[in-house]
């Protein structure tokens, strides 16, 4: 099964979570290739073989690293994997 996971994310700020998330996927699911893009200002967005699966730019937040992990399983269980809009609040500076 030829997986592919793009995160399309503001780099300056967002890489290190694209990269913390690009480590999980990787020690998970080797098989799986994952690319990131530079991206709009506030994005952080993925799909799964071509599809959106994720945005931040619709949800305000990241997603949670479970449900990438989740949709990636159901991809390759041949499931359909729809858009989520659980996420978890961006980080807030004080």
């Amino acid at each position: 099964v030829g997986l592919h996971v793009f995160t399309f994310v503001r780099m300056c700020w967002y890489e290190p979570r694209y990269k913390k998330l690009q480590q999980a996927i990787a020690a998970e699911f080797p098989e799986v290739e994952v690319s990131g893009f530079v991206g709009r200002k506030g994005s952080f967005e993925l799909e799964i073989n071509s599809r959106l699966v994720f945005s931040k730019l619709e949800t305000g937040g990241f997603p949670f690293e479970k449900d990438v992990r989740d949709a990636i399983q159901n991809t390759y269980d041949g499931k359909q994997v729809e858009k989520w809009t659980k996420s978890r609040p961006p980080c807030v500076v004080l």
